[in-house]
């Protein structure tokens, strides 16, 4: 944090609850933040995985990270982490404020361990590559500690020097020849379907896909989850579906009349993955008419090379 914050005029607050381990989930919950007056603030939250069942419906399980209007990119140089704004440009209201994470899988065991950093900077741009990477390296250090402190076992990643800009609403590029997360997404004539936002592939945690018309307009969006991620998001279906049938009960299946979900088994006990295609039109509601054969064949296409790129089984899909 000094990189981030400096070394003086810092005041810090902390807190451990809970342990790590256990049978019902591990319950481990340690927050930290540091505070320099004029120079900005930093919050690192360390979460153990999987959480118990009793804290279902309580909240949400992990700090949440920012996906609405940009997409998280991966940290990458090895480790499964993202970084994430509300905004990426320069000068705009949510420039200097980022949160990063870092998942830990650890050793044989099914647990895991996510390092989450939300950072604020007073003068500081996103726009800057130099800046984004001490960004990410508190969190990595931060998970370089916590492995050794929970005897995790993970596999660690290398020293981050550089790390992409989550990608704004109007980056969009032609679908076709899409080689990141959109990649093998096939284009769809009925439903306007031509461009795409897209990040790289690396281990990330959290992959977004997102599909526009021509003039980069919304169509649909695909999601894959993994580990917490895709714990967490089980859980909030759980307890406000307000459907018959839910991810946090099927493999796979259709959700009411403006989604589709798919599965997949992960190794070393992790949770199962989770993909998502979500029409931007829908809200739960019925459409006039919805291009279900197309909303499938991208979500299969979608969670398929997600999957494998994870060393995920094939997915479940509906």
């Amino acid at each position: 944090m000094r990189a981030v914050l400096g070394d003086s005029g810092v005041d810090v607050t902390s807190s451990t609850k809970g342990a790590f381990g256990g049978d019902r989930g591990t319950s481990l919950d340690v927050r930290c933040q540091v505070t320099a007056e004029g120079r900005g603030r930093v919050g690192v939250t360390i979460s153990g995985a999987p959480r118990p069942r009793a804290e279902y419906g309580t909240g949400e399980l992990y700090t949440a990270v920012p996906a609405r209007d940009t997409l998280p990119v991966p940290v990458g140089h090895g480790w499964s982490g993202l970084l994430a704004t509300d905004n990426a440009r320069q000068g705009d209201p949510g420039d200097g404020k980022a949160t990063a994470s870092v998942l830990l899988d650890c050793a044989g065991n099914g647990r895991s361990l996510l390092i989450t950093v939300e950072t604020t900077l007073g003068a500081a741009t996103l726009d800057d590559p130099a800046t984004r990477p001490s960004f990410v390296r508190t969190a990595t250090a931060t998970a370089q500690r916590a492995d050794d402190r929970w005897d995790c076992g993970a596999r660690l990643g290398k020293q981050v020097y550089d790390v992409d800009l989550p990608v704004n609403k109007d980056e969009y590029e032609p679908l076709i020849g899409a080689d990141g997360t959109c990649a093998t997404v096939p284009t769809a004539a009925r439903s306007a379907v031509s461009t795409a936002r897209e990040t790289a592939r690396a281990r990330a945690p959290r992959e977004v896909c997102a599909l526009g018309a021509r003039d980069g307009s919304s169509r649909y969006r695909l999601d894959a989850y993994y580990g917490p991620y895709a714990e967490d998001a089980r859980a909030q279906y759980t307890r406000n579906d307000g459907e018959d049938v839910t991810p946090a009960e099927k493999p796979a299946g259709r959700l009411g009349q403006s989604a589709y979900w798919a599965g997949a088994d992960c190794p070393d006990g992790a949770p199962r993955a989770l993909y998502l295609v979500r029409a931007d039109d829908a809200d739960g509601d019925a459409r006039a008419r919805p291009d279900l054969g197309y909303e499938r064949a991208a979500l299969s296409a979608f969670a398929a090379r997600s999957a494998e790129d994870h060393g995920c089984a094939e997915p479940v899909t509906p």
